[in-house]
């Protein structure tokens, strides 16, 4: 504790005319510097304080827990810090009453999440490829690939940071002939199935009649949001629609020869 040096001094204030009821300043009366107040005058006086010394202003709160044992802390109060106008402090009220260390102090509340609200976070669209090449022979199988997979998008929702994962659940096939498809999967190429051209697939799909048809897909995606504490799921499905296709089917005519194209390249059909 720092040591008051202090010049005995004394100093003679006018405190107005007799019957005022002036008195010490409450800040003087508390340092012990205030002696006499003969009503029309006040003296101060001070004395000089030995180093260490103990004056009233820096002597330690006593307690009944014996000498030397530290006064306990004063707990501060933000609306007495206002009502004191004479203190010298700044007062600062905390951002919120609750102790931050706190662990009975609630957390935010995550927002309940459904599929409407994700409708701006759109998930990836497939095309519908149809085997070989977008072309097909009427009356035989065509076989449609869809490529989707799982995939993430992040962003803001409610105000919170968030991220989204999407994961394929069903592919709905139109296939510009009238007829459509649902199936659980996308299809794969007749080279991953080992099988030959022209077979059928569980997404393969047989045109009657020759022509130039406008086929698609739309993929249901179910999804997960994670606002930084965890997945968790999101009922119901979000589907995203895809582009059109063309797809030209030809017709295919046969004719019995003597002699393959290539040992006869001027042959019937070659």
């Amino acid at each position: 504790m720092l040591s008051t040096f202090m010049t005995a001094a004394a100093i003679l204030l006018s405190a107005g005319s007799p019957g005022n009821g002036s008195s010490c300043d409450a800040n003087l009366a508390a340092a012990g510097l205030c002696s006499s107040n003969s009503g029309t005058s006040l003296t101060i006086r001070a004395e000089r304080a030995q180093p260490g010394a103990r004056t009233p202003s820096n002597r330690p709160h006593q307690t009944n827990a014996g000498p030397g044992t530290p006064a306990p802390p004063t707990k501060f109060v933000f609306e007495d810090c206002l009502d004191d106008a004479d203190n010298s402090l700044s007062c600062f009220r905390r951002p919120a009453d609750e102790d931050p260390d706190d662990p009975a102090a609630p957390a935010p509340a995550l927002p309940t999440v459904t599929m409407s609200d994700l409708a701006s976070f759109s998930p990836a669209s497939a095309t519908a490829v149809g085997e070989p090449g977008n072309v097909g022979i009427a009356g035989m199988p065509t076989n449609f690939v869809a490529a989707a997979s799982a995939h993430t998008r992040t962003g803001t929702l409610f105000g919170f940071p968030l991220t989204l994962r999407f994961t394929p659940s069903g592919y709905d096939f139109t296939y510009g002939d009238g007829e459509r498809a649902t199936t659980a999967t996308g299809g794969r190429p007749w080279s991953d199935l080992g099988q030959a051209q022209f077979t059928a697939t569980g997404t393969s799909h047989v045109y009657e009649e020759r022509g130039t048809y406008l086929a698609e897909v739309d993929v249901r995606y179910t999804a997960t949001v994670n606002f930084g504490g965890g997945w968790f799921p999101v009922a119901g499905e979000l589907t995203a629609d895809g582009p059109t296709q063309e797809i030209r089917i030809f017709e295919a005519h046969t004719a019995l020869v003597a002699h393959s194209c290539a040992q006869r390249p001027t042959g019937p059909g070659c």
